[in-house]
């Protein structure tokens, strides 16, 4: 087949295949972006993910990833839905993105529907998929499309479905109608840079990324110090500035069934069984889950951080085996600081022994975190909290 495409075909056959939103964009260079994301870059603002000036030249040149590239249709995908009733009070919270199973999968599926309808009505292959596969400046090319505009905590505000929505896009070689960038802004509000509890957000539409709550859940390496405390209880990823944004408060659209939390425990984990995860158990509960990428020894570290700011006495046992037993340094190292937080004597003695114990496998350079967290813990005190 080789009939007409235009932009009200794209639209339409990307809505029925499932997207809650699409606009279209000239795939021209976005040099505005490029700058934008060499500068956070020269700022270090992304050092935990290594981007570089290589990067930013590919992500906003769609032609580097489709040869002739006329167009980008950017499509959006509200996800968006009731939190379960949370129950546990010694539970982690995850970020909505990650309740159900991968995401990647479902939105990629719809994209390459839309991309199979494009190319079967060109008469051969005139597209590329993109999810989070290929370098892309998404958010700066749904902005350019009119899909939404970029607000104050950095994310994409689609009218009516607010930011929480999964983004992805089709670059293709038709030359499609553009859409026209939104007047909108979010003017003098800054309700996500009060909300933001590590001070990520700068107020000028940039983020200093490694003191975002999401960032460093997901970072392989330890949890600084200084940042732990702020992290309350998440274990993966962050909604606060999301939650308190005007648009996504009042947003009608609701995400689809599919992007929902499974059970209670999608949303808010137990902390102590998170704690004592072992591969077994994670594969079969989170290896699908867009949490299942960074493995079981991030979720153990994350259940750590929040154990000890949880500041929760009946949390010292599970915590003092985990010292003993857990089999990955850096959870351990955590797990001691967790103890000093909340002023544990034994795990004090058993952190205090451990780094004390020359040529032993058990001894970790982490442990004196715990130890000099344990002087803050003897300020709790009065309020209970030692054992």
């Amino acid at each position: 087949m080789n009939a007409t495409i235009d932009r009200e075909f794209v639209v339409r056959t990307s809505l029925e295949a499932g997207a809650s939103a699409v606009a279209v964009s000239a795939a021209l260079p976005d040099k505005a972006a490029d700058a934008q994301m060499r500068a956070a870059f020269a700022r270090g603002d992304f050092a935990t993910w290594k981007y570089d000036a290589a990067y930013a030249a590919t992500a906003t040149r769609p032609e580097a990833l489709l040869e002739g590239a006329r167009s980008v249709i950017c499509l959006a995908f509200a996800y968006a839905n009731p939190a379960p009733k949370r129950t546990d009070p010694l539970a982690g919270r995850v970020s909505n993105y990650a309740w159900s199973s991968d995401y990647h999968r479902g939105v990629r599926r719809i994209l390459e529907k839309v991309a199979r309808a494009l190319d079967t009505r060109a008469g051969g292959p005139v597209t590329r998929v993109v999810c989070d596969t290929a370098p892309l400046a998404e958010r700066a090319f749904a902005e350019r499309a009119g899909l939404g505009w970029i607000g104050k905590h950095t994310n994409l505000i689609v009218p009516g479905q607010g930011s929480f929505v999964f983004l992805g896009e089709i670059v293709t070689t038709l030359e499609l109608e553009p859409g026209a960038p939104l007047k909108k802004s979010c003017g003098s509000c800054t309700r996500c840079i009060a909300v933001c509890p590590t001070g990520a957000l700068r107020g000028d539409y940039t983020i200093d990324a490694t003191r975002c709550i999401s960032d460093l859940t997901q970072r392989t390496g330890a949890i600084p110090p200084a940042m732990r405390p702020l992290l309350g209880d998440w274990i993966w990823g962050c909604d606060l500035c999301q939650d308190v944004c005007p648009p996504t408060r009042l947003a009608h659209t609701a995400g689809a069934s599919a992007f929902a939390a499974s059970d209670a425990a999608a949303a808010f984990p137990n902390l102590v069984k998170l704690l004592e995860l072992r591969s077994g158990e994670f594969k079969r509960r989170y290896a699908r889950s867009a949490m299942g990428w960074r493995g079981a020894a991030v979720l153990r570290r994350n259940a750590a951080v929040a154990l000890g700011n949880a500041l929760d006495r009946s949390a010292v046992p599970a915590l003092e085996r985990a010292l003993a037993n857990d089999p990955h340094a850096m959870v351990r190292g955590h797990v001691a600081w967790a103890l000093g937080r909340i002023g544990s004597a034994r795990g004090f003695a058993d952190a205090a022994r451990r780094r004390g114990r020359r040529g032993s496998k058990l001894r970790d350079r982490a442990c004196p975190a715990g130890l000099e967290t344990f002087a803050g813990g003897e300020a709790l005190r009065h309020r209970g909290y030692i054992l």
